[in-house]
């Protein structure tokens, strides 16, 4: 008899793609999901993974066995659903990713939500980009998903997947102080132009808006600086490096030196979960979507109150 929780490791090996990261989604250590792998060789008497430079690459007959497990993973996750909505109680264990300003600026409230509300369920969060979640959600390994995206770069969310629409994320201008653009309550897009960037990498879904939005305006942006956390591209535009757009959600109030600008016109992210359509009738699916659109509602509140600022 093959072990389910073997079968699960390799699964998350051949969606992740790497050890590391199969360790980082189920919960468990890169070690623990190496000796799962070995004892399933040993089961199966048929080599699994090989070597390849620092990482590993599935055998073929991995291969064949990964897509076996897909398919043993979701006929479990049919029987849970089932068995739970019977309970009629959000129990058992639920994977959420969230991108990472939804992990700071929504999660923390929600998930302790869940913890009061709903103490028999076992939560865990795993922050990565939208495009990631949604093969996550889609290939079932993960049980929800909160995305964002832009009206102009959309997610490719594929059929079988639900969405629950949460409301708009403003992104502001963010720039230091002494700018001349600082003199302005709001920027024209064409005002930013000629302008030098501090960006978030290429393949990141905010630097493909920013390259998107500056070509249609005529310019192919001049990014110098390509850093993954909102934080340090704050503390660089406080250096005088360049400018920023950066949203709103999840963002600590703005240090000294650093002023934030509405661009006209605004740009705004689309902010939903997503969970397959067969685990819609999952309690823990619907307590996990009030926690969160509760929340939301909260931090959407805050941050109208706040606005980007006006000059001084």
């Amino acid at each position: 008899m093959l072990d389910l929780g073997r079968m699960r490791a390799l699964h998350a090996v051949a969606v992740h793609g790497s050890v590391g990261g199969a360790a980082a989604a189920l919960g468990f250590t890169p070690s623990a999901v190496s000796q799962q792998i070995s004892k399933l060789e040993r089961e199966t008497r048929t080599v699994l993974l090989e070597r390849q430079g620092r990482g590993v690459v599935l055998t073929d007959a991995a291969v064949r066995l990964a897509d076996t497990a897909r398919q043993l993973l979701a006929l479990v996750e049919q029987a849970e659903v089932t068995l739970e909505e019977r309970r009629g109680q959000a129990v058992g264990r639920l994977l959420v990713a969230s991108f990472a300003t939804g992990a700071r600026g929504v999660m923390p409230g929600a998930l302790a939500d869940l913890r009061e509300h709903c103490p028999d369920l076992d939560v865990r969060l795993l922050e990565t980009d939208p495009y990631l979640a949604v093969e996550l959600v889609t290939r079932g390994e993960v049980d929800l998903a909160l995305v964002q995206d832009w009206p102009t770069v959309p997610l490719p969310v594929q059929d079988g997947v639900s969405r629950l629409d949460l409301g708009l994320d403003p992104v502001d201008l963010l720039l230091p102080a002494g700018h001349p653009l600082a003199a302005l309550a709001t920027v024209p897009v064409e005002r930013l132009l000629g302008q030098r960037w501090i960006s978030v990498p290429p393949g990141n879904i905010c630097h493909d808006w920013l390259v998107r939005t500056l070509r249609e305006a005529g310019e192919e942006p001049d990014v110098l600086y390509q850093v993954g956390e909102f934080e340090t591209q704050i503390a660089l535009i406080r250096a005088g490096l360049g400018l920023g757009l950066v949203p709103r959600l999840g963002r600590a109030p703005l240090p000294a030196g650093v002023v934030a600008r509405t661009v006209s016109p605004e740009p705004t992210r689309r902010v939903y979960a997503l969970w397959r359509s067969q685990a819609s009738r999952r309690p823990a699916i619907t307590a996990a979507l009030r926690a969160i659109r509760e929340q939301w509602a909260l931090v959407e509140a805050a941050s109208a109150a706040a606005g980007a600022g006006a000059p001084g």
